[in-house]
């Protein structure tokens, strides 16, 4: 076991997503995880029935008992559902983690459609939050949101991604899952360029929580040591595979398979 991930995110009762893919996620790939939950809700794969938020003091006290004590090599973020929660984390995180890599994945609307972010916390998610991070990985909705524009080609990935480093963000991975096609396509976007990921698509409905368990998984390659990229493609491979052996559980959108093995050839180095 190699690499301590802190998880500030909410709780997801069917297991698909949030902090328990997370925790799924960080363990496969041999992580050491730890948590802070910011919501509890009530989920399975047919949606969001109900949320429930943790209050904003405890979420603090969460962050620090673990960084004071256990510490971090990396930390992900996930849903901060309103302004106090994204102000508070960002307050700890400032105070505590200067200098661990930030992954930020700007949860805004769970798989099922329903809303994980206040429409009044999108600018302060943008102020605050993101400038602290290393890297973001928005999915199309979340970056034509946090970019102000729409999303519908490759190029306009390029552009919405250049857009959002210009926020202050180091880094951002921008997935295309959204856009048609049986291709799939994610850009890598740093200070050194632009970089395209391209895989076929898998024709499954069983996709509940890729974008958390993806940045739990470039977290994970964070903390144990992994550049940036190798971090990334790293991550992707693993969430490709836990796809494609998706169990196939529940009515609607159904879980990964996190405890999937895979291909060591396909990943870096």
């Amino acid at each position: 076991m190699k690499g301590r991930v802190l998880i500030i995110a909410g709780s997801d009762s069917g297991g698909g997503a949030g902090i328990q893919a997370d925790i799924k996620a960080v363990t496969a790939l041999r992580g050491f995880a730890m948590t802070a939950i910011t919501a509890l809700t009530a989920q399975n794969t047919l949606g969001v029935h109900g949320v429930m938020g943790v209050p904003t003091d405890f979420i603090r006290q969460q962050i620090a008992v673990v960084l004071d004590d256990l510490g971090a090599d990396a930390i992900k973020t996930g849903m901060l559902h309103a302004v106090p929660v994204i102000e508070a984390v960002c307050d700890e995180l400032i105070a505590r983690a200067r200098g661990i890599p930030l992954v930020a994945d700007p949860v805004m609307v769970a798989k099922g459609g329903h809303p994980l972010l206040a429409p009044d916390a999108v600018e302060t998610l943008k102020a605050r939050l993101l400038p602290l991070a290393t890297i973001i990985t928005p999915n199309l909705p979340e970056a034509e949101v946090l970019a102000g524009r729409p999303i519908r080609t490759v190029a306009e990935m390029r552009e919405a991604a250049t857009a959002l480093r210009a926020l202050g963000v180091p880094a951002v991975l921008l997935k295309g899952g959204h856009l048609e096609g049986n291709i799939l396509t994610d850009l890598l976007v740093t200070a050194e360029g632009t970089e395209e990921f391209s895989s076929p698509r898998i024709d499954t409905r069983h996709t509940h929580g890729t974008g958390c368990t993806l940045a739990s998984a470039i977290a994970t390659g964070l903390a144990q040591g992994m550049s940036l990229r190798d971090a990334v493609i790293r991550a992707r491979a693993y969430v490709l595979a836990a796809i494609a052996a998706a169990p196939g559980y529940g009515a609607g959108h159904g879980p990964l398979d996190h405890g999937i093995t895979f291909d060591p050839a396909r990943l870096p180095g």
